[in-house]
């Protein structure tokens, strides 16, 4: 019932005229960021972050999240109807949705893709609502080691879990690392890696790094593959929309499996790719139609899109109760958090509640504001795609410097700007992890300080990351997952070869 009335004054919070338009704002952003290949939610976020100094946290945070929920909505228009994603975890919508398009059925995939969508983000947003109250109630037993050693669990998760290479997670993260450390020492005040530069004092602002990251380096990856907008075209109406909502209930396993998928992996930091890509696995796996997937079954759609809205919305839980983000967009929330003078953590849930609980009803209503426009507005949407991207790319990198400028109002940082967009722009070609980058950018300072202080207290003993339960069970599920990659691999050698890969070493005669 506490969380419950909380809630409710968080409704009241953002039941004014000002926040409700920034909301409908917010998502329509969000939706064209989400169909403009190039873009996406973190950068679209990190780009307009600067335009959100002047307002209350309260109106930043709703119209900066409803531009997230917008974008994981969009990126389904351009899957389906182009067989274009406009965000990463859209790649396993295209699997089944454009060969739906081609069949003639777009606005049936459409609607199945929004509505999953908006399931999966419910459910998210309930879970949320009821835990991270007693998340944060739990953090407040934290100190300097136990912060630390989430933190550390953090990035070991990375290693970990991600599909990638964990030599490139682990380069990406101490580059990140490194360039976290520029500027001035927040215990001693001395000065590091500035090479006498007065410029360098103030270090790299993670905004300035986020917006070529992500803005520039998707543009120079877009401009090179010579991206041309071409597919099929939609219009949704009412009939459509109800004969559809009564073919969904059929799915409701998938859904809920989805949704649990979807929210493991943005509570981790596995994030809605990887959490979309598995949901449509375990769907394929286990329906009836397995077979024909890939062929435009709408069970093919409803998983990925119920997976990749629950996992977007679960990385807010533990960005707003543990000041650690599940995803790059919630780094870049996180960030704007502490720019608007915020501490993320449980002392949040204390100190701010108004603003924590508006956040969390803006969700339930953002949702559901965004599911009513992107089922009324998909042929406006649809149609940007026909302007040419080589008139879309100009406008998003000056956007982008705009963005850029306005942080500290010093043209360095355009130049800063260009240097991560080429940055962004090379990791992606050698297949290198971006989001480990940007969370060592974002936590490195903050994990260096807890660990200093942890050393401080124990005077260099590291056996404070044992010294109670609770620390030492985080520690040691951080070095198992760092270690996850080689145990696996050593499980995978002991483990007896199954019957299936004996017949295949058998010599053929």
């Amino acid at each position: 019932m506490t969380e419950l009335n909380s809630l409710f004054q968080g409704f009241a919070v953002i039941m004014t005229p000002m926040n409700l338009g920034l909301m409908v704002l917010g998502i329509v952003l969000g939706v064209l960021i989400g169909v403009l290949p190039g873009l996406g939610g973190a950068n679209g976020v990190a780009i307009l972050l600067p335009l959100t100094f002047t307002m209350s946290p309260t109106s930043a945070i709703v119209m900066l999240s409803c531009i997230y929920w917008g974008a994981l909505f969009g990126g389904a228009i351009t899957s389906i109807l182009f067989n274009i994603p406009g965000e990463p975890w859209s790649v396993a919508t295209t699997f089944d949705g454009y060969p739906m398009a081609q069949k003639g059925q777009a606005a049936r995939a459409l609607t199945s893709a929004f509505t999953s969508s908006f399931v999966g983000a419910f459910v998210a947003v309930v879970m949320i609502t009821f835990l991270a109250p007693l998340v944060a109630k739990f953090a407040l037993k934290f100190g300097a080691p136990e912060f630390f050693a989430v933190y550390l669990l953090t990035f070991c998760s990375f290693v970990g879990m991600g599909k990638g290479s964990p030599f490139k997670t682990l380069a990406a993260m101490a580059l990140g690392f490194a360039l976290a450390a520029v500027g001035l020492d927040t215990v001693t005040g001395q000065l590091r890696l500035t090479f006498g530069s007065t410029e360098l004092m103030r270090g790299f602002d993670f905004l300035i790094a986020v917006i070529g990251l992500f803005g520039i380096g998707e543009i120079l990856l877009s401009m090179e593959e010579g991206l041309k907008f071409s597919g099929k075209t939609a219009k949704i109406n009412m009939k459509v929309v109800w004969e559809t909502w009564k073919e969904l209930p059929r799915y409701w396993a998938t859904s809920l499996r989805s949704s649990f998928v979807g929210i493991w992996m943005g509570i981790t930091p596995g994030g809605a790719t990887p959490a979309s890509f598995m949901s449509y696995g375990l769907a394929k796996k286990f329906s009836k139609n397995g077979s024909k997937f890939g062929t435009g079954e709408i069970e093919g759609i409803v998983a990925p899109e119920t997976a990749a809205h629950a996992a977007g919305t679960a990385a807010m839980l533990p960005m707003l109760a543990l000041g650690i983000p599940g995803s790059p967009t919630a780094a870049v929330l996180l960030g704007g958090l502490l720019i608007w003078g915020l501490q993320p953590g449980p002392l949040l849930f204390v100190e701010q509640k108004d603003f924590v609980w508006g956040l969390i009803a803006s969700m339930y209503l953002g949702n559901l504001v965004g599911l009513i426009i992107v089922l009324t507005t998909v042929p406006l949407f649809a149609s940007i795609l026909r302007i040419p991207f080589s008139i879309i790319a100009p406008v998003i990198i000056v956007v982008c410097a705009i963005g850029a400028y306005t942080v500290n109002t010093a043209m360095l940082d355009i130049w800063f700007m260009l240097l991560f967009g080429v940055m962004g722009y090379v990791f992606k070609k050698l297949d290198y992890p971006i989001a480990p980058l940007v969370l060592a950018l974002v936590l490195g300072g903050k994990t260096e300080d807890s660990f200093r202080q942890a050393m401080l207290v124990s005077q260099g003993d590291l056996s404070i990351m044992f010294a109670n339960p609770l620390v030492g069970s985080i520690t040691t599920l951080a070095l198992i997952m760092l270690l996850w990659p080689l145990l696996s691999k050593l499980l995978a050698l002991v483990r007896p070869p199954k019957v299936d890969e004996l017949a295949a070493q058998r010599p053929v005669d």
